[in-house]
């Protein structure tokens, strides 16, 4: 007799309860749920998968060997970067993110809050001060959502529909704007010139439908925009904003793009306390000037020093709530939900720990690293930096003169445990140090390189 799986963490598994629930449905089989997704998208035959595990032990060994064929960057010399960055973490910050009290895949709730709205409320100052910037939202999803959304915003100050982007993007980030913005704005992308932005494109890009000039800095490639100003102001010219997308991780070095004339500076936290993982807990941010024609139109949760029903009594919580889709979900400005507000308060613990002069140290370190890695690895027979700007964090080799190809020269270096970076289109690879590469490391990753190369 054939004896129909019961798979014991599946609940409808169960025979009988599988048909019971089909017919509460009025359904002849699970098969008719599907009725409307064509045969060429669905997948065919069995899934590869175990035998169902009978016992909590068996499962936990199976997932346990399935986990262990990960090797994690704490376990190799690693270059990789591309937006999920291996930054050290202060272990404060674990052990405070890890507290009952602020631990939760949500955002929390005013009715169980011990803390948490005062701690965002410090993590969006301290943010502020990092940033040269008044007001700084609860972390959104993740950078791509709050660069989409601060461009979103532009429009809406604007009433234009032009977006005019004048860096190198990440590819990532750049699907998430276009794939959001596209039925309400426009975006036109203007090829950079030696890593940064083409000046004179820029301009005949840029009109009177503008309603932002996007500027990624550093860019994808790691290359530091140093005609801000001039962008800033050939926006401004056209009645357009600049909005910035960036990494807060070096400002306590370099100057904040509110000094050179940003309207809105966005982009993601997870270098600030946050781990490097299978990808990074991630966490966007929105920066503006007190000005209520920015601050309400930022959709997200903002925390600050309210009134209670007790008269002179102040407590932490939601500011200018009525912008909200919590409080007018018809009038939202965007939809407002779940939150990374965790890796907001992560953030915080991370910004107060490091203080103004570690700050300074770690970004004055980041460019001196950065420039050392890329002065190691032009040095490299057959390899070319792909740019002469300067660059923070990450660099662009071109490998079109070397003996393998960039993918090749990962694969080599990888069997030597070393993971040398990310494969870029055209043979190229982005290479990214951190302060927790050393100038060893450095050489290591050169000097390897050219024995791989000189064996091939």
């Amino acid at each position: 007799m054939n004896h129909p799986v019961t798979h014991p963490y599946i609940p409808n598994s169960v025979p009988a309860v599988r048909d019971e629930m089909l017919a509460a449905v009025g359904a002849a089989n699970i098969e008719e749920f599907y009725a409307d997704i064509p045969a060429s998208l669905r997948v065919q035959g069995s899934l590869n998968l175990p035998a169902p595990f009978l016992a909590e032990a068996e499962l936990e060994r199976h997932v346990s060997s399935l986990l262990n064929k990960n090797t994690s960057t704490r376990e190799t010399l690693t270059f990789l970067g591309a937006g999920t960055y291996n930054h050290y973490v202060p272990s404060v910050v674990d052990e405070v993110i890890g507290r009952s009290e602020f631990l939760t895949a949500y955002a929390g709730e005013p009715y169980e809050d011990h803390g948490r709205f005062q701690a965002l409320f410090e993590y969006q100052s301290m943010m502020a001060e990092l940033l040269n910037m008044d007001v700084v939202n609860v972390p959104t999803y993740d950078g791509m959502q709050a660069t989409a959304t601060a461009l979103a915003m532009a429009g809406r100050i604007t009433g234009r529909r032009g977006i005019v982007l004048v860096s190198d993007a990440n590819p990532d980030t750049l699907s998430k704007v276009s794939d959001y913005v596209r039925s309400f704005m426009d975006l036109h992308i203007v090829p950079t010139y030696n890593g940064t932005a083409d000046l004179e494109a820029a301009t005949l890009a840029i009109g009177a439908d503008t309603a932002a000039v996007w500027i990624q800095t550093p860019s994808f490639h790691g290359a530091l925009e140093e005609q801000g100003a001039k962008l800033a102001e050939l926006a401004h010219d056209a009645g357009a904003l600049a909005v910035v997308g960036t990494d807060p991780i070096a400002y306590g070095a370099l100057t904040p793009p509110a000094d050179w004339g940003a309207d809105i500076v966005c982009g993601d936290i997870q270098s600030l306390g946050i781990h490097q993982w299978f990808g990074g807990g991630r966490g966007g941010f929105i920066a503006v000037h007190d000005d209520p024609t920015f601050v309400l139109e930022m959709p997200s949760r903002l925390f600050g020093l309210e009134s209670t029903d007790v008269e002179g009594e102040y407590g932490f919580g939601d500011v200018a709530w009525d912008r909200t889709s919590f409080a007018l979900r018809e009038e939202g400005k965007e939809w407002v939900g779940t939150a990374a507000a965790l890796w907001g308060i992560a953030a915080g613990v991370y910004l107060a720990s490091m203080g103004p002069t570690g700050m300074a140290e770690l970004g004055e370190t980041l460019l001196a690293r950065t420039a050392y890695a890329a002065q190691q690895l032009a040095s490299v027979d057959g390899l070319e930096l792909c740019d002469s700007a300067l660059h923070l964090r990450e660099i662009a080799v071109d490998f079109s003169g070397a003996t393998l190809t960039s993918t090749e020269a990962v694969t080599a270096l990888r069997a030597r445990g070393i993971e040398p970076g990310v494969v870029l289109p055209g043979n190229r690879l982005l290479v990214c140090v951190t302060e927790q590469i050393t100038a060893a490391d450095i050489d290591t990753l050169a000097a390897t390189l050219t024995a791989v190369l000189k064996e091939n």
